[in-house]
């Protein structure tokens, strides 16, 4: 488990379609299929409370008002041992071109699918936390394939998807990291294992966080960039009021949605910015309990109607994203790059030092808003589009709505 313990399959040369060049890079597959009857077994051997407390509550719109309900644990837990298959999953994420390249010390795990476009644009899409690269997956035949209805001469990408440092099988990260360091290996991983010159990005959460910094520093290779997320703390009612910005019927429920959150809803960041071992070792070989800590995230950060419509947020899916923790043994890991980065969503504004384009996807459900007159201020603002479905994980949520924004990239592409 973790990268020591993986059955790494080594191809020998590299598909033509994948160039990647230096032999620092490997190719891999996902196998943790010697792992799952153990997680299986604890799994169906934890015991949970036979009755809810009275006092625990659920809200409107699935706001889980004290945390992860009992009824959604244990409907959760009986279908990851009757109905939830490890293997079909791990095969379906096996049909992505996977490798490993060690960067700077670093082994970075990757996806990595070219477009049969000569012209095609070359996208990094950086996920954050509680997902994994399995968030960005469902986003990559829809970018990689040509769609000239959509978007002007440039339509089609190169998708690049990173595991974070201390995620899924890239390394954890050392003592002293820092997501600046995170983007030193990111913008290597473009540039010189995968020998692009200029790149777009994506990001949401600390994806966000990663790829405004990539906007901002390698601003010569980095040439456009897509939001859903900034890594700039939103602005409180009167803030905004204090900065002009006047928000619509709609914002107002937006920025509540927020307020709501940044009151009740933000223990986990507390924890795991400050004792991030005491969550990690609590949780490490407890596959119902890191269940319970992330699904609780999924649904409740998620647009409500998660499951129907253009949304993936279905209990499989959970239980995707929870085995692929528990098996690579990366929650611990993954945790700490809040602790690591305790100034990683800042409040002071700045603007990024490129005219590189930035478009920026507001989903409605999404925990945190920032109006069009904030985003304007941190970028070379091109597009903002409001979807009206979907939230934080909006390439779960509603992968066709912002790969079609993302796909924008296209009418404002310069490689220079």
């Amino acid at each position: 488990m973790r990268t020591p313990a993986l059955l790494i399959f080594v191809f020998g040369l590299l598909s033509k379609a994948i160039n990647i060049g230096p032999p620092n890079v490997r190719p891999v597959k996902l196998d943790f299929t010697r792992h799952v009857p153990h997680m299986l077994e604890l799994v169906k051997g934890t015991h949970l409370p036979s009755t809810e407390l009275q006092a625990a509550k659920i809200g409107p719109d699935n706001t889980l008002l004290t945390g992860m309900p009992l009824s959604i644990l244990r409907q959760l837990q009986n279908e990851w041992t009757t109905s939830f298959d490890w293997e079909k999953e791990q095969n379906s994420i096996n049909k992505y071109h996977q490798f490993i390249a060690n960067i700077d010390g670093q082994d970075v795990h990757f996806v990595h699918e070219k477009s049969g476009d000569p012209n095609a644009i070359p996208i990094i899409l950086l996920h954050g936390w509680p997902g994994s690269f399995l968030e960005m997956l469902p986003l990559v035949d829809l970018l990689v394939r040509d769609n000239s209805a959509i978007a002007s001469k440039h339509t089609s990408f190169n998708v690049v998807i990173p595991s974070l440092p201390g995620f899924a099988l890239s390394s954890p990260a050392p003592d002293g990291w820092t997501t600046s360091d995170t983007v030193n290996i990111f913008n290597k991983l473009m540039t010189e294992v995968l020998g692009y010159k200029t790149y777009a990005v994506h990001g949401t959460d600390w994806g966000c966080v990663v790829g405004y910094d990539l906007y901002d520093r390698f601003n010569k290779t980095v040439r456009a960039i897509h939001l859903s997320f900034l890594p700039f703390t939103p602005l409180d009612t009167e803030q905004l009021a204090a900065a002009n910005i006047t928000l619509s019927p709609r914002e107002v429920t937006q920025e509540n949605r927020y307020l709501e959150w940044a009151s009740t809803g933000n223990a986990y960041f507390s924890e795991q910015a400050t004792k991030p071992n005491t969550i990690g070792l609590s949780l490490y070989d407890n596959p119902v309990g890191q269940l319970a800590w992330i699904a609780e995230k999924i649904i409740s950060w998620s647009d409500p109607r998660q499951g129907t419509g253009p949304s993936l947020i279905t209990h499989n899916e959970i239980l995707r994203h929870v085995s692929l923790y528990y098996l690579s043994q990366s929650l611990i890991s993954s945790v700490y790059i809040y602790y690591q980065n305790p100034n990683g969503f800042t409040t002071n504004y700045t603007k990024a030092k490129t005219d590189a384009p930035l478009l920026y996807s507001d989903f409605q459900y999404n925990v945190f808003f920032w109006p069009k007159a904030l985003v304007e201020t941190v970028g070379n603002l091109v597009d903002y589009s409001f979807q009206e479905f979907g939230g934080h994980f909006p390439s779960l949520d509603n992968p066709p709505a912002l790969a079609d924004d993302i796909r924008k990239i296209g009418k404002y592409w310069r490689t220079h």
